[in-house]
């Protein structure tokens, strides 16, 4: 089994090491540098570092800002409260002008188990990714993430990442490409393709075996840009299979399920969406409970692949 290594730390660090050779990178954090790690600059580099409060809003403001005099602004706070608290600014002053900030949403999804629905966020991909101009993506593992962070840097124009708050497993290596807009097979199959980003790639993963023994071939892919698709690689992985499923820790409707579905609107293809079906999260002991509750596990993704060729 592939090591797991948490995202938020790999994030923290990249962020760092980035800044310490591009002094036009800057961070802002809500009174959470902690919890999204973006403590690393602040201890590190804390001329270039600005704790704003609880105040997204003000924050989203100052970047905009920031970006405007030729700095690079990274904004931080939980996935919840970057997309949500601060839409209007990042609407209004960042996307609309195309300016070139960037906003991490930490602890995206269900994985701030604890803390219950007001702080888990399960429509921020939806929200973010309906804005115009605005770049949207889930990193897969702590690896990919790393590759993010530089990605950014050197491109021009407002970028959504969702970062998870806990381990997850490495299903990507260091030499696997990495670029904005594109997406990327994992596994291959034959049968059916399931579309994933996140966390739901390596549950993707654990449900091909298990359909490799019921004689069903799935391919996997990771969609970790999830604005722009790569609409000529989600056809063509979608046109030689007898379905396609998309799974994703968000709700079903206007994310990734959402994305692929509208890329292949013009395909007579069967979709299954596995992901977050329209409710709020809640409180749990762990994030696997909710990850259980919700149905976002390969038993689910067996079962809509079973679905799908009858």
């Amino acid at each position: 089994m592939k090591q797991k290594e948490n995202l938020r730390e790999a994030y923290g660090k990249e962020l760092l090491k980035c800044a310490k050779k591009n002094n036009r990178i800057i961070a802002l954090d809500a009174d959470l540098c902690g919890s999204t790690m973006s403590v690393y600059t602040e201890k590190e580099i804390p001329e270039r570092f600005f704790e704003m409060g609880i105040a997204e809003q003000n924050m989203t403001s100052t970047a905009a800002g920031l970006a405007l005099v030729g700095k690079i602004p990274f904004v931080h706070s939980f996935a919840v409260f970057a997309a949500g608290q601060a839409y209007n600014q990042i609407r209004q002053g960042i996307a609309l002008p195309k300016l070139n900030v960037k906003i991490i949403g930490s602890s995206g999804g269900l994985s701030d188990f604890g803390d219950g629905a007001t702080h888990q966020s399960v429509e921020d991909i939806s929200i973010m990714r309906a804005i115009p101009n605005m770049v949207v993506i889930v990193p897969v593992d702590a690896v990919e993430t790393r590759k993010v962070v530089r990605a950014v840097i050197k491109y021009n124009g407002p970028v959504y990442i969702r970062i998870t708050r806990n381990d997850l497993v490495n299903v990507t290596n260091e030499e696997d490409p990495f670029e904005i807009g594109k997406i990327f097979k994992v596994a291959e199959g034959n049968d059916i393709t399931v579309f994933a980003c996140g966390i739901m790639v390596s549950q993707a993963l654990e449900a091909r075996k298990t359909l490799l023994e019921m004689g069903i071939s799935a391919r996997v892919v990771n969609v970790s840009t999830i604005k722009p698709l790569d609409m000529e690689n989600v056809k063509k992985f979608a046109k030689d299979v007898r379905g396609v499923i998309t799974a994703e820790e968000n709700n079903i409707i206007g994310g990734l399920g959402g994305a692929i579905s509208e890329a292949l609107s013009e395909e007579l293809i069967k979709i299954k969406k596995v992901g977050i079906n329209d409710e709020f999260g809640q409180s749990a002991n762990c994030y696997e409970d909710l990850i259980n509750y919700y149905g976002l596990t390969p038993e689910t993704i067996v079962n809509a692949a079973k679905s799908l060729l009858n």
